[in-house]
């Protein structure tokens, strides 16, 4: 039997940590992110946190038709990470998946491009708390 989907995702992208013989998951730290990998027999699916949750998401989804366009990865709302664990939670987070035997190239392009979904919608993550607590003051507001 070859090696698992999990390891030659590492083995790409250079990952310096020992992925367990056998494991089907996989918390991947890199740039500040933790990236969830698991591996299904047929696919290997990337996932990452967007935040704690300390934000509108009405407001995130509502990005998500456009970001569709434009990615493969998509914007999810459940436990985190989707694998289980002691540490899951409820949260929203991001999602992107290829078959398991994807070349080693079809995998370091699958954590590139994750990665730089994650980073964009974190970004926008950041912004919506930040602004959470901005209110139109009363002055301002047009009423009837």
């Amino acid at each position: 039997m070859g090696t698992r989907a999990i390891e030659r995702l590492a083995e790409a992208i250079g990952y310096p940590d020992r992925i367990p013989e056998g494991a089907t998951s996989f918390i991947l730290r890199t740039d500040g992110m933790e990236i969830a990998a698991a591996e299904d027999g047929r696919r290997l699916t990337l996932s990452c946190a967007l935040g704690d949750g300390d934000f509108d998401l009405d407001e995130l989804a509502r990005l998500a038709a456009g970001r569709m366009l434009r990615e493969d990865a998509a914007l999810a709302y459940g436990a985190f990470p989707p694998f289980g664990g002691a540490g899951a939670a409820r949260r929203a987070f991001l999602w992107q998946d290829v078959p398991a035997d994807a070349d080693r190239h079809g995998l370091l392009r699958l954590f590139e491009t994750f990665a730089d979904s994650c980073d964009w919608w974190r970004e926008r993550v950041d912004g919506i708390a930040a602004h959470a607590d901005e209110s139109v003051p009363e002055t301002m507001m047009i009423r009837p």
